[in-house]
């Protein structure tokens, strides 16, 4: 099969055989490189030999790359992890968070309690809807029969009073 007959399949193809790759890996951009490493390797192949069933080998070919690629990818985690000592390890994972933040946490959540417990009860009644049940201003303005101009406004409110506990807070 001639070179142009191999780029005319092959570009036909590219996009199936990208996620393909995609799939198996993971990343679109291994999965792109993998598709030109595929075409570098088919063209040479070709270059040394004739291909009978030319788009099941391309196919094959890239497969094979991506798991050769995987393959590295756990060899290359596995010998990370098994080069560094188990104290080390541990102490580069993200730490629980410290007592202080904790405390600054419970603050905060102690604090818009505190204020959204001072709201009327429309209004928490719209926090609840919107922020924890995640209905739509329309929805939440009909099951109030407010307007959804009403239900915005005072869900503007409500967030500023948030924002504002949290950042008498910080």
């Amino acid at each position: 099969m001639s070179q142009s007959r191999f780029t005319a399949l092959f570009l036909n193809q590219r996009l199936s055989l990208l996620r393909t790759l995609q799939r198996m890996v993971g990343n679109p951009s291994t999965a792109e490189d993998l598709v030109q490493e595929t075409y570098l390797r088919v063209t040479r192949a070709l270059g040394e030999r004739p291909v009978e069933h030319l788009e099941p080998f391309v196919f094959q070919t890239a497969r094979n790359l991506a798991l050769d690629h995987l393959r590295a990818r756990r060899v290359q985690a596995r010998t990370l992890v098994d080069d560094v000592c188990e104290q080390v390890l541990h102490n580069v994972a993200a730490p629980l968070s410290s007592r202080e933040d904790a405390l600054h946490a419970e603050q905060l959540l102690e604090r818009l309690s505190l204020s959204l417990g001072q709201l009327s009860e429309r209004q928490q009644r719209i926090f609840i809807l919107s922020r924890l049940q995640g209905a739509s201003y329309q929805e939440i303005a009909e099951q109030l029969q407010v307007s959804a101009s009403t239900v915005q406004k005072e869900l503007k409110l409500i967030m500023a009073i948030c924002v504002s506990v949290a950042e008498r807070l910080a």
